[in-house]
């Protein structure tokens, strides 16, 4: 039922908008008049979350309380969990009090409450809004949702108009197909305890539908190339005076040139047929084959994610976390007024963009597998900088995200690529058979050069016309080297997630700061860590490790959204699943024991380290939270110094974080001991797949501890506090390693909070 149904039986005396985050509550607020007001006719007033505020909680607090234990603890013979027991019971995340009150007190006194938060193919925006709402008992209002592509004026004032109103939480769709992929990836966790103690005991094997899929791609394919021999083959062949190289599949091979009997001489060639053929421009690039080729220039998967956000948010570039391959009728027309001014920024001549109608290609209501398109593939957004240099302020790769979203989108504003097709043989063995395309007119590749859809060689020549034989020398075809970009187009091929999923996944798995990585990124050619080979050792022959696996999952979250698939039974199946990878991974991690050198670690008594802390002799326990403090930080804790410690991983949502503690006098049953404690958390950025949020991380309060390898004295703190500016001249590049100098302030950032912002000067 439309809004306006619904205002035809009702008056609205105030409408509660509920965005995502911040930056979405200031785009609403420009496209309707301010945070509150009125919009055709309805008062209205808008309130940001700010992303999920709410995570299950650990699993033995999903149980009840005398099997806690079990659930609490990593031994495998706990396993697998019975899900049926699950409360599934929520808590809010830390720091987020006054921005619930301020939600409900907003939200409160309305009659009709607007899902705005992003529309997600996965439904997770519509999870995070049914879960504040259902959390802070607003769920029995009348609740309806704003679709939109984009937070543009025109969408938000459009979806505003449009209103769709929502069954109840329990019934709707969006919230029921989010909800199941939410429980399958909470359970999920069993297989990161499998790996972790089917391993080597001690490192933590983070597992999960798509982490342990690109494991085992990698894995494989970095095993082909180990594996690979160049043996060469050799047999006879024929070249003309061009370099068209002319072959026999029936020709014999011999293992050495001289084997090759000289039975051929040369001959004239014959042309069979030239074809005037045609190709179209390449689809849009999605975020992962984008990040692919920011790869290649050194930028981090996670840089990219981070840096497209902050873009989109203000409407540079389009929204990033969707799986659309075209754009609607509507997208198309809205950008082509901007065409001119987007070449113009990318350094494209306008006169080879003459081809401005919609091709069915690229353009449509539906995506290739059937699906609505929504969003609409990436592309450039409706604000258009000025210039490339305008972008430096959103990061490094900001230019670079633009120019080649930019080109990609104008290619399909050019003409088809044209070229000849030409077939001949030669003519006094016929058998002997060469083509070759020849390129007639440039059309898009004069835009845009897409290596991974260009088949055509544009510098091919014509076939000649005279062909000589001679022995040539091959060699089996080597198997390609792992990259961003050949696994990204791995899991395109079996459909596993999204664009904007497999970047985040990739992100994560690759982040150099972790304390256990499972693979690790060189200008986006990909190798294993030490725990990725572990990893993919145990993967072996499992159904987490099977690309198949995360494929029958969206099907299912599909099918529980359209109530063909009961949630329940396909939640089930994990147990058959889990203990099935069990035997498998106790198996395997034998083998991979053996192979690597490695021990399997029990649990002993606590290792202690001694020294001096505030003049007394004391020991403390050297493990805190599965991380054992190296020597360095152990002297330093003695010292007195609060260190950061990193690559934690959250018994919650099995993510990593980071805290920063110290040494302090505690007790326990009555008795003192020193001891690690942690004094705050470290102030990452979250991860993209939370939409940019905080996620496992809170903010510190106030200036934090250290800034880019700087570490603040009590007394710079103070001043930054205060709103005085500081110099500092030992900050360290995270990109480059360098040392730069900067004046900071303390201020409230574009993303609203408070925080460190440099100045150069």
């Amino acid at each position: 039922m439309a809004v306006d149904d619904i205002k035809n039986q009702e008056v609205i005396t105030l409408l509660g908008i509920l965005v995502e985050k911040a930056s979405a509550g200031r785009n609403f607020a420009k496209a309707l008049g301010g945070v509150q007001g009125t919009f055709d006719n309805t008062p209205f007033v808008i309130v940001p979350a700010r992303g999920h505020l709410y995570e299950y909680r650990p699993p033995e607090f999903q149980v009840p309380k005398d099997q806690a234990p079990l659930y609490k603890s990593w031994d495998l013979a706990n396993l697998p969990w019975d899900e049926t027991v699950f409360s599934w019971k929520r808590s809010k995340k830390e720091g987020i009090d006054s921005l619930l009150a301020n939600i409900k007190s907003a939200l409160g006194n309305c009659d009709e409450i607007a899902i705005a938060t992003d529309v997600d193919p996965s439904g997770e925006g519509q999870l995070l809004a049914w879960e504040i709402l259902d959390e802070l008992g607003l769920k029995s209002k009348k609740i309806t949702r704003m679709y939109f592509d984009d937070e543009s004026v025109k969408e938000v004032q459009k979806a505003f108009r449009n209103r769709k109103l929502l069954p109840k939480m329990q019934d709707d769709p969006e919230f029921k197909k989010a909800l199941f992929r939410s429980q399958w990836d909470f359970l999920s966790m069993q297989f990161t305890r499998i790996a972790t103690k089917c391993g080597d005991g001690g490192s933590i094997l983070r597992q999960g539908r798509l982490k342990s899929a690109m494991v085992q791609i990698v894995g494989d394919g970095l095993e082909a190339v180990a594996n690979y021999k160049k043996i060469p083959y050799y047999q006879n062949r024929f070249r003309d005076e061009n370099g068209i190289l002319y072959t026999n599949p029936d020709e014999p091979q011999f293992p050495t040139s001289d084997a090759v009997p000289q039975s051929y001489h040369a001959s004239a060639v014959e042309i069979d047929s030239k074809t005037k053929k045609t190709t179209a421009p390449p689809r849009y690039m999605d975020l992962a084959a984008l990040s692919s080729r920011l790869s290649s220039k050194g930028f981090k998967a996670k840089a990219v994610l981070d840096v497209y956000q902050k873009m989109y948010e203000n409407q540079i570039v389009s929204y990033p976390r969707n799986e659309d391959k075209r754009i609607t009728p509507e997208q198309f027309n809205e950008l082509l007024p901007l065409v001119d001014r987007i070449a113009a920024v990318v350094g494209v001549d306008v006169s080879l963009l003459t081809h401005r109608t919609a091709r069915k290609t690229h353009v449509g209501t539906k995506n290739p597998n059937g699906k609505a398109v929504s969003h609409g593939a990436n592309r450039p957004g409706p604000n258009v900088p000025a210039r490339l240099s305008d972008l430096d302020v959103y990061g490094d790769c900001a230019q670079d995200i633009y120019q080649i979203l930019a080109l990609n989108y104008l290619a399909t504003l050019a003409e088809d690529y044209e070229y000849e097709s030409q077939k001949g043989h030669v003519k006094d063995f016929p058998a002997f058979v060469g083509t070759t395309s020849v390129p007639l007119f440039a059309g898009w590749r004069a835009v845009f050069n897409d290596d991974a859809s260009s088949d055509q060689d544009e510098d091919s020549k014509a076939l000649g016309t005279q062909a000589e034989p001679f022995v040539f020398e091959g060699f089996p075809p080597k198997p390609p080297v792992p990259t961003m970009t050949w696994l990204n187009a791995q899991l395109e091929k079996y459909d596993v997630g999204t664009g904007a999923t497999r970047t985040s996944t990739y992100a994560e798995v690759t982040n150099e700061r972790s304390k256990y990585p499972l693979l690790k990124d060189s200008r986006g050619k990909i190798t294993m860590t030490e725990f990725g080979d572990m990893s993919y050792r145990l993967l072996r022959n499992t159904h987490i490790g099977d690309l198949k696996l995360t494929e029958q999952v969206y099907a299912e979250m599909d099918g529980v959204a359209a109530g063909t698939m009961n949630a329940a039974e396909c939640l089930a199946k994990i147990r058959g699943y889990v203990q099935d990878d069990m035997t498998v991974m106790q198996n395997n991690g034998v083998d991979m024991r053996k192979a690597l050198g490695k021990t399997l670690q029990t649990a002993n008594a606590k290792e202690k380290y001694e020294g001096r802390w505030k003049g007394k002799l004391v020991k403390f326990t050297r493990t805190w939270a599965g991380h054992r403090f190296t020597d360095d930080e152990c002297r330093a804790l003695c010292a007195g110094e609060e260190i950061e410690v990193r690559g934690l991983v959250s018994a919650k949502t099995g993510k990593e974080y980071g805290v920063l503690g110290k040494l302090t006098k505690q007790s326990y049953n009555g008795h003192e001991y020193v001891g690690f404690e942690r004094t705050g958390f470290l102030q990452d950025n979250a991860s993209f797949s939370d939409g940019g949020q905080a996620g496992e991380f809170k903010r510190p309060e106030g200036v934090p501890k250290t800034w880019c390898g700087h570490r603040f004295t009590d007394d710079e703190r103070t001043l930054l506090e205060s709103g005085q500016p500081l110099l500092v001249t030992d900050a360290v590049s995270k990109k480059t390693g360098k040392k730069f100098s900067c004046t900071l302030t303390y201020e409230k950032r574009d993303d609203g909070e408070m925080g460190i912002v440099p100045r150069f000067s």
